[in-house]
């Protein structure tokens, strides 16, 4: 005589396959909410949201310009025949501008005809000892390619102007977001204007803040 229990054991298969898809199905959309929640990261909307390296190789947060400066971040290099003109107008700017409300930052690149072949450094000496500039020079980078340091990549994905050579700038506001792109060639009246308008509105904002 076949056991009463066998004809119910065969009715539950069916329902039994349809609770493992189903158990198997909710696993996987579990497994993938995590997986969003370990590698999708929030997007990042300003400059001073990153973190860099300086021309000794440590750790530079740039939150600390945030709300307090303007900033023009410029890619420098050595061995160029705009560097002098580039980084005299460079300590002009800062100096008349400099330091409280703006600084310049430089970050030094060497993907543009092989023109900053030292190392960090000695770049930072070479400028330093050549034109005495006292604006912060930062680690050498790239900023072409899969190898773009990201700091220098939300610049040129946020002004959607990709440098073609050496001392292309963009100003930044003290909230981080790139305000107006400057090609090498552009004289420093033209990059003045701006520069004073945003300083003004950093002053008129600390005032309202009293």
């Amino acid at each position: 005589m076949e056991p009463l229990a066998a004809p119910a054991l065969k009715g539950s298969g069916p329902r039994a396959k349809v609770l493992a898809v189903l158990l198997s199905m909710l696993l996987c959309t579990l497994m993938l909410f995590l997986l969003q929640l370990k590698f999708l990261k929030p997007k990042i909307n300003s400059f001073y949201a990153f973190e860099v390296k300086d021309a000794k190789g440590r750790t530079v947060s740039l939150e600390k310009f945030r709300g307090k400066e303007v900033t023009l971040v410029v890619n420098v290099a050595s061995d160029c025949q705009l560097t002098d003109k580039n980084y005299l107008a460079l300590k002009e700017l800062y100096k008349d501008f400099g330091p409280f409300h703006f600084s310049v930052l430089a970050f030094p690149c060497n993907q543009f005809g092989d023109s900053e072949p030292r190392s960090s450094q000695e770049i930072e000496s070479f400028a330093r000892q050549n034109y005495g500039v006292t604006f912060p020079i930062f680690h050498k980078i790239k900023i072409l390619g899969s190898e773009a340091e990201p700091a220098f990549k939300f610049l040129v994905d946020s002004s959607k102007r990709e440098p073609r050579w050496n001392f292309w700038k963009y100003l930044v506001n003290p909230e981080g977001q790139v305000v107006k792109y400057f090609r090498p060639e552009e004289p420093v009246e033209a990059i003045k204007p701006d520069i004073v308008e945003l300083i003004r509105q950093i002053i008129v904002k600390k005032k309202e803040d009293l």
